[in-house]
């Protein structure tokens, strides 16, 4: 079978976006199968030999002091399911849920769970068939775990819940039967080690933090190009000047904006049209530089989650016992996705800043005001920055840290909980309106671009330039914006626009 091995160590964020929107097959390696195995032996046998262990043989959170009969094992474990689906909200996207599903996979692989291979081999027919089921958007702590979303997803394993289809919603036993998939009944330890974890939180973040780095590749090309329609001064970009600092990212940062407008006979020098620039041309790399470090911390502790163990218990064969730990509780990535949250609305808000000073007569250097001829006949771009700044101030209330918040549940055997999958979701929101931001950022430059009398622009806003110029045509009256700004979205969101750009500078990130 071609695609992924899985085997809880090796998954990185392009591999997972390859599994989620690629739809590329996973199945386990042989040394996971082995594991995955050796850890079910030893849940059986302490069933059998009546052991005392959380999960196993008892009930769940504040229910941890009712012992459970080895008879009981299945009742409980499908009772967990069906009582824990409490997620409420619109359906979580293709695209995330099946993300969930290969992470689930891959913490399970590392044979700590105690589940049956025959279990994860349902998932995984599941993930590769293209059954998804119907996983509500709202509803979890993050902490124990993303339980009541996860829930949803073990459901339609049982034949129980809605799945989409090919393309249809039905309900999950139709689908599983027409993707030729048994359903199954959950013995000992298994509903528990299904949905005991972060993958939810994990999965939500990690398309943001996918898709936030391509925003952040965007954001150089949109910065580019606001600096020739606004005749940006180059020299506070020069190297020396950030390597003096020691930020890497700002370095960074300022070395790619320079890479994307090498050739530009559209910038200017110090003191040749004035001193200096405003804060969100002179400062860009500041900010688009701490985003980097940002996104690239973020990077690193996801990629962590995405191979961890996040369940409880724990099952550790070679020391033949089972620890009851918190490998569930989402702070690890709750705190990290409140950080991204600041990192991605940073880029929309110096970008609806660089907007302002392009529509505005008083700040973009002699332009149209709000970059149109025939003002006051025409509104030109001036509800465009209206929208903008909607956007923004929106984002900053979803900056809000969601870590920060905990209430107690389960009868405060769970009193303190991590958020975390609302600071994944909100991620998610930000991530939606910067990139609409940007967006519209890009439209004005190629308008003042083209009001200021188009030269030769850099090898990199040059591309860019002409894509955009392919979806949306020069304004000379008005029109609605809001198709041409999807239509500028739709080519970030595909990619098409920083790929094009990226084959004649290279990586932009």
């Amino acid at each position: 079978m071609p695609g992924f091995k899985l085997n809880g160590e090796m998954l990185g964020l392009e591999d997972l976006i390859a599994i989620t929107r690629g739809q590329a097959k996973v199945q386990l390696t042989e040394e996971a199968i082995q594991k995955v195995h050796r850890a079910r032996e030893l849940v059986d046998r302490y069933v059998r030999e009546d052991r005392v262990e959380y999960g196993i043989t008892t009930g769940f959170g504040e229910f941890s002091k009712v012992i459970i009969s080895k008879d009981d094992a299945t009742q409980l474990q499908h009772n967990l399911i069906v009582s824990h689906a409490c997620g409420v909200g619109n359906p979580l996207p293709e695209d995330v849920v099946r993300g969930i599903m290969a992470l689930r996979v891959n913490a399970l692989s590392r044979g700590y769970s105690g589940i049956r291979l025959s279990t994860i081999e349902t998932l995984i027919q599941m993930l590769n068939r293209g059954v998804h089921p119907i996983i509500p958007e709202k509803g979890s702590l993050g902490s124990s775990g993303d339980l009541a979303p996860l829930a949803h997803m073990v459901l339609v394993m049982l034949g129980e819940g809605e799945a989409f289809y090919q393309g249809e919603r039905m309900a999950g036993a139709k689908a599983m039967q027409e993707a030729g998939i048994e359903t199954i009944e959950l013995t000992s330890k298994e509903g528990l080690a299904l949905i005991n974890g972060t993958q939810v939180m994990t999965s939500i973040g990690a398309h943001a933090l996918y898709d936030a780095i391509n925003l952040f590749k965007t954001s150089t090309i949109s910065l580019g190009l606001t600096m020739e329609g606004l005749n940006g001064i180059t020299d506070a970009f020069e190297p020396m000047t950030h390597v003096i600092r020691r930020q890497l990212g700002q370095q960074k940062a300022a070395a790619l904006t320079l890479n994307v407008l090498e050739g530009s006979q559209m910038t200017s020098r110090q003191n040749e049209i004035r001193v200096q620039d405003a804060y969100s041309l002179r400062c860009a790399p500041h900010v688009h530089g701490a985003s980097h470090d940002c996104l690239s911390f973020v990077r690193e502790k996801v990629e962590l989650e995405m191979n961890a163990v996040t369940d409880n218990p724990i099952i550790l064969v070679d020391e033949d016992r089972v620890i009851s730990g918190g490998n569930f509780h989402g702070e690890p990535m709750a705190q990290i996705f409140d950080y991204m949250k600041i990192g991605i609305a940073e880029l929309a808000n110096i970008s609806e800043r660089r907007i302002e000073r392009m529509v505005n007569p008083a700040l973009n250097g002699h332009l149209p005001a709000f970059l149109i001829e025939k003002g006051g006949l025409n509104s030109g771009f001036m509800i465009v920055q209206y929208s903008a700044a909607a956007l923004v101030s929106e984002n900053k209330v979803l900056a809000h840290p969601a870590s920060v918040d905990s209430i107690p549940s389960s009868a405060n055997q769970e009193d303190h909980v991590s958020m975390g999958t609302i600071a994944a979701r909100q991620a998610a929101e930000i991530l939606y309106n910067a990139r609409r931001v940007v967006a519209m950022e890009l439209l004005c430059a190629c308008q003042a671009i083209d009001l200021r009398g188009k030269k030769q622009l850099g090898k990199g806003s040059e591309v860019a330039y002409e894509k955009i110029r392919g979806v949306v045509d020069f304004y000379d009256q008005d029109r609605v914006m809001n198709t041409d700004i999807e239509a500028v979205v739709a080519l970030v969101e595909s990619g098409e626009l920083y790929e094009a750009v990226e084959a004649v500078t290279g990586k932009l990130f």
